[in-house]
């Protein structure tokens, strides 16, 4: 190995470490972390900067204060080894599995803990709802999912009793794959809900991934799971709400995808029951209904999906899609020199590119170069 590969990859080592290590301060979260990202050269030296430097980075002096206390019992090497004790894997925010659309939103985890992969990721569609399910609940849950999963749609949900474990069930018994987003550390020891360890073991023995944004023993306290709710949401191209009363976290989930300006569905219900007046407001601010897969299938335009998963062959949906593919392989290519070959004006070339890389067809390599996703 040459020195330059070596030296690469103690410093992605050190990445790693130290932004564990960074996890531990839970108030250091993700706007207050890229701060410190943007101003320092290295995560390192992020974390071992002086109290002048790190205020000048843009953190508040008593937020210095006490982790400049903190950082005392923190040992990045230690958190490492932790790691690969627990076989759990970590994905740095710009590393190449990073989910792409979870890069778009405001305050994206900068690492991401996780269990079995983050490469089957195909047109992710989050599906949630009530811990307390109805019969109602329990007939249309498989009923939706089942068809998105045959669609080979990834189906992302919150591992939670109820309509989420349904969610995550009948997409493995449609082998589909399901990743589950978590409000916990993923040790064994903390994984929660403890009563649906089994489901998530069979989650990542089927080719998908728990994941959680929360360290090793990390407890599920209930304000962990309002920033879950962000993750799902932003994984994913819409959110499908199944049942949920009006202060169902399902809904907090749906608000998320809002702000995002994702699609938002909801499964409508009996006015007489509580369960279902979440969707049945979300319904009257706008939301589609969605009685079926078919119906979020046709409104996201994705009816040719497990065509597309299929063979790898990407199938545009549109002109404009056709003629970026004419230009687009797995050599990167600047956004520039695709609107000098496409003559596509730059503000729609842009808004489609986010679009067929929300859809799983491109992908951003940085700095806005592009190639093609299979």
């Amino acid at each position: 190995m040459t020195k330059g590969l070596e030296d690469s990859k103690n410093i992605k080592k050190d990445d790693i470490a130290y932004s564990l290590a960074f996890t531990r301060f839970t108030k250091i979260g993700p706007v207050r972390f890229f701060r410190l990202k943007n101003y320092f050269p290295s995560i390192k030296e992020a974390f071992e900067a002086d109290r002048t430097e790190l205020m000048r980075a843009g953190l508040e002096e008593n937020i210095t204060e006490e982790f400049i206390e903190e950082r005392k019992k923190i040992i990045p090497e230690k958190e490492l080894e932790i790691i690969e004790k627990e076989k759990i894997n970590v994905c740095l925010f710009g590393d190449t599995d990073y989910p792409p659309l979870l890069k778009e939103i405001y305050d994206p985890p900068y690492l991401l803990f996780y269990k079995g992969t983050l490469k089957n990721l195909n047109f992710p569609v989050a599906v949630v709802g009530t811990r307390k399910m109805t019969k109602y609940g329990e007939m249309v849950a498989p009923r939706i999912v089942a068809e998105l999963a045959q669609s080979q749609m990834t189906i992302v949900s919150g591992l939670a009793l109820g309509v989420d474990s349904l969610v995550h069930q009948t997409t493995l018994r449609n082998n589909g794959i399901t990743w589950a987003i978590i409000g916990s550390g993923l040790d064994d020891e903390f994984l929660y809900p403890v009563s649906n360890k089994r489901l998530a073991q069979e989650i990542v023995n089927r080719g998908g991934a728990v994941i959680s944004e929360y360290a090793t023993g990390t407890e599920g306290f209930k304000s962990n799971f309002p920033h879950r709710n962000r993750i799902i949401a932003g994984i994913s191209l819409a959110t499908v709400v199944i049942e949920a009363a009006e202060t169902s976290g399902a809904l907090i989930t749906a608000r998320a995808a809002l702000e995002m300006n994702r699609e938002i569905f909801a499964v409508p219900g009996s006015v007489f029951n509580p369960a279902s007046a979440g969707p049945n407001n979300l319904i009257k601010m706008g939301a589609y209904p969605a009685i079926s897969g078919e119906d979020v299938l046709n409104r996201l335009n994705l009816t040719k999906t497990a065509e597309f998963v299929k063979n790898k062959k990407i199938i545009p949906d549109t002109k404009e899609e056709a003629e970026i593919l004419k230009y687009l392989s797995h050599e990167p290519l600047h956004i520039d020199d695709l609107h000098l070959n496409t003559n596509i004006p730059l503000a729609i070339l842009s808004s489609t590119l986010t679009m067929m890389e929300m859809k799983g067809k491109v992908r951003d390599v940085g700095g806005m170069n592009y190639i093609l996703a299979y």
